[in-house]
């Protein structure tokens, strides 16, 4: 059993920097990617458009130099949006704008994840008006929905989290305040998160990771295996559910495809594990196989189809980008999983880190 997709994108990664950049790129491009939208956490974080911006903060216009100085030239699209600080203003969404580079913002929740040091509550971003020229200049919105600050009693727990709070709260308040702005929901993880996006109009759309749609927090929990950590964490059977048939559903637009792809040499630290599973190179086969465990059988052209517009055509059209003229196949046969060696250290593929060396799936470009 074997298809045919056209190249896609890869609509929320971590490309990271230094000597990583031109590996994870290496492993973007060898996954049939045409583009990807790159986070802006780096160190320091992509929180200006512009080198001259005297601003103490990396540039958008650098990081895109420096991608496609290491491999990202072979890539179509590169978007990376702005990290919005507490320096962010209206003006410079506006002249960023203008200047084609900006495309898109990153809200982070304050010391809520990886590189979330230089985040910025949500509400400021309503009374500065930095939401307000977003909607203005067509610069779409990229959440990580999660609230910060929680009790741990909160954070996590049988009735609520962390993502249930933020959709049901801040996201509510975004709605009715901002309704027109173009929102991307990244790696919705609940039930909440999912019936939020179906609620609202066709400009808010949604990113889902291939372990949300693979796994549970038991899986992560029985034997603590840390190599499948990441924010927003895994939940439960009834949420893996609601993103599996949202993906999957015949008549999807809003859900597409962004791994969150998170390389680390080191996982597990002295002050805790690092956020992020690492799937490049294997993406588009995690995510058959995550399609397939949820019913569909892909030796069929319409669940086929379904597939294609969930990884290939959603996000392209929500983002307003080309369809890639490039295919690759995916086929119903075994294939290893390597670990990936960079010039800064070994990177554990999630499945390796799972304990699986091979998948039921290959790619072939």
């Amino acid at each position: 059993m074997k298809f045919t997709l056209p190249y896609w994108y890869d609509l929320h990664t971590h490309l990271r920097q230094d000597q990583l950049l031109a590996p994870i790129l290496k492993s973007q491009i060898e996954m049939a990617c045409a583009g990807v939208l790159a986070m802006p956490n780096t160190k320091p974080p992509a929180a200006k458009v512009l080198k001259s911006d005297p601003l103490d903060y990396y540039s958008l216009e650098e990081y895109q130099a420096d991608i496609k100085e290491n491999g990202g030239d072979n890539l179509d699209v590169i978007i990376t949006p702005l990290y919005l600080t507490k320096d962010t203003t209206p003006q410079m969404i506006e002249e960023g704008s203008k200047s084609g580079i900006l495309k898109a913002c990153k809200y982070y929740p304050p010391h809520g994840t990886t590189g979330a040091d230089f985040g910025f509550p949500f509400e400021n971003f309503f009374e500065n008006g930095v939401f307000e020229a977003m909607k203005d200049n067509d610069v779409s919105l990229c959440i990580h929905g999660e609230e910060h600050g929680l009790e741990g009693e909160k954070y996590f727990d049988r009735t609520t989290n962390a993502e249930e709070i933020f959709y049901q709260e801040r996201m509510t308040l975004l709605a009715d305040k901002c309704p027109d702005l173009k929102v991307v929901c990244e790696h919705l993880t609940t039930k909440v998160a999912v019936d939020y996006v179906h609620a609202r109009g066709n400009n808010v759309a949604a990113t889902i990771t291939p372990q949300h749609l693979l796994y549970t927090v038991g899986h992560l929990l029985q034997g603590l295996k840390y190599h499948l950590f990441c924010l927003p964490l895994l939940k439960h059977i009834e949420d893996r559910e609601a993103l599996r048939k949202a993906a999957t559903d015949k008549n999807n637009t809003k859900f597409f495809a962004g791994t969150d792809s998170a390389a680390h040499t080191v996982k597990a630290t002295a002050c805790g594990c690092a956020a992020g599973c690492f799937t490049g190179f294997i993406a588009p086969q995690l995510y058959v196989q995550a399609f397939e465990e949820s019913g569909l059988d892909m030796s069929i052209s319409e669940n086929q189809e379904i597939f294609k517009k969930f990884l290939c055509f959603n996000g392209a059209h929500f983002y307003d980008l080309p369809t890639p003229s490039k295919t690759f196949t995916l086929k119903k046969k075994t294939s290893k999983v390597e670990m990936v060696k960079t010039p800064a250290g070994d990177i554990t593929p999630l499945p390796i880190g799972l304990n699986q060396e091979t998948l039921p799936w290959s790619i072939e470009l």
